[in-house]
């Protein structure tokens, strides 16, 4: 089984069409996306229809969940999106589960299992340790966890052999961040992420692939919707 694994595309179309034709010649079987899909100042809308287009699973990610109730603190990028989208997109949105098992030995979450605000495998820009990774499966087994929400590409085999894969972000490559403290998450490229998986005689292995495409539009776009930390961001991968 070969799996192709998405997330955080954050509506960045450009990002997404690249990705989709990369895993395209790689002869997967299956293509997952992990959430956290449209919100931002680019492409929501046109983000979401494609999406809807694909024969793939599909999760919410935490901003799924925001953008379906919105709050009078949320965020540009979440009320942006959400003002983007027809009731057609937002009732889609609304079925789309958080945790989902592909098998009984293939569990998906945007975040941690049951939580998609939770970090699986980083605490703010280290890298967790095995101790809280184990603490943060909260007692869920499978022998393959996928995950996204933290835009960095792990690949984590656990003392008990499960494989954990974060394929990192499609769409938005590096961002400021103020839990659990103030930080700084950077990819160091503007390059879209996406991972494959696959299983073979000796159990799961994973690839975590990077992908040109054209950023600069997307960056202008940023800006261009007043977003110069995204315009910066999609032009280098690092923070502002």
């Amino acid at each position: 089984m070969r799996i192709a694994v998405l997330s955080d595309i954050h509506g960045n179309l450009a990002a997404l069409h690249a990705v989709a034709a990369d895993l395209h010649t790689r002869g997967v079987d299956t293509v997952v996306n992990l959430g956290d899909s449209v919100s931002g100042p680019l492409l929501p809308l046109e983000t979401a229809q494609y999406l809807m287009a694909q024969d793939w699973v599909h999760l919410a990610g935490n901003h799924e969940r925001q953008l379906l109730h919105l709050s009078p603190t949320a965020s540009f990028s979440d009320q942006y999106a959400h003002a983007q989208l027809s009731p057609r997109e937002l009732e889609w949105m609304a079925r789309l589960p958080h945790t989902h098992f592909l098998t009984d030995q293939i569990l998906l979450c945007h975040g941690a299992p049951g939580v998609d605000h939770m970090a699986l495998l980083q605490t703010a820009e280290r890298p967790a340790t095995a101790r809280e990774i184990e603490a943060r499966l909260g007692g869920h087994h499978a022998e393959l966890i996928l995950c996204g929400h933290t835009h960095v590409a792990r690949s984590v085999r656990t003392a008990r052999g499960v494989l954990i894969v974060n394929p990192g972000s499609v769409g938005l490559q590096a961002f400021a961040d103020d839990h659990p403290y103030p930080h700084v998450v950077e990819s160091g490229s503007p390059d879209a992420r996406y991972a494959i998986v696959e299983r073979g005689p000796a159990g799961w292995t994973s690839q975590l692939l990077t992908v040109p495409y054209a950023h600069q539009p997307m960056a202008e776009l940023a800006g261009q919707r007043n977003r110069p930390d995204w315009a910066h961001a999609l032009m280098t991968g690092y923070a502002p």
